[in-house]
C-alpha cells in the first residue's frame, strides 16, 4: 500500500444532507421538518429538560444533601502496591506516576492500609491513613507529608 492509494473504508464517509434545495433533492420545501408546528419554526424547539408541560424529571426527583465545591479527590494507593519497589526506595508521587501505579494525580495521593508492606521505604505523599502510617513505620520505613 502506498500513500496515494489510501482511501477511507466503504461507508465510513457520508455526505451531509443539503436541506431546502428544491423538490428533486428529497429535502426541499419543508426541509425535512414536516408541516407547521413548533419544531418546524425558525428558532423553534423546546429547552433542555422540557417535557411538554409535564413536571420534568429533575423536579420530580427528591433532592438530598449538597455538593461541596471545594472537595478534594485523592488518587488512592494501597500498601500492597508499594511492595513492587526495592528496599530503601524513596517513593514520590512522580515515581508512582512513572511506574503506572497512579494514572491521574487529582488533588494529590493518599496512601491507604489495604494489604501490608514488607519493604523499608521512604514514602512521600499528600495524605496517609493512620493505619498505613503505622504499617510503613512498623516495616522500618518512614512517611513524609508533602
Amino acid at each position: 500500500m502506498k500513500l496515494h492509494e489510501l482511501m477511507p473504508a466503504e461507508g465510513s464517509r457520508k455526505e451531509r444532507k443539503r436541506k431546502g434545495r428544491g423538490i428533486g433533492s428529497g429535502n426541499g420545501k419543508t426541509a425535512g421538518k414536516g408541516h407547521k408546528g413548533q419544531k418546524a419554526r425558525s428558532g423553534g424547539g423546546v429547552r433542555l429538560g422540557f417535557e411538554g408541560g409535564q413536571t420534568p424529571l429533575f423536579r420530580r426527583l427528591p433532592k438530598r444533601g449538597f455538593t461541596n465545591i471545594n472537595r478534594k479527590e485523592y488518587a488512592i494507593v494501597n500498601l500492597d502496591a508499594l511492595n513492587s519497589f526495592e528496599d530503601g526506595t524513596e517513593v514520590t508521587p512522580e515515581l508512582l506516576i512513572e511506574t503506572g501505579l497512579v494514572r491521574n494525580e487529582k488533588a494529590g495521593i493518599k496512601i491507604l492500609a489495604k494489604g501490608n508492606v514488607e519493604k523499608k521505604l521512604t514514602v512521600k505523599a499528600h495524605k496517609f491513613s493512620s493505619a498505613a502510617k503505622e504499617a510503613i513505620e512498623a516495616a522500618g520505613g518512614n512517611t513524609e507529608v508533602i
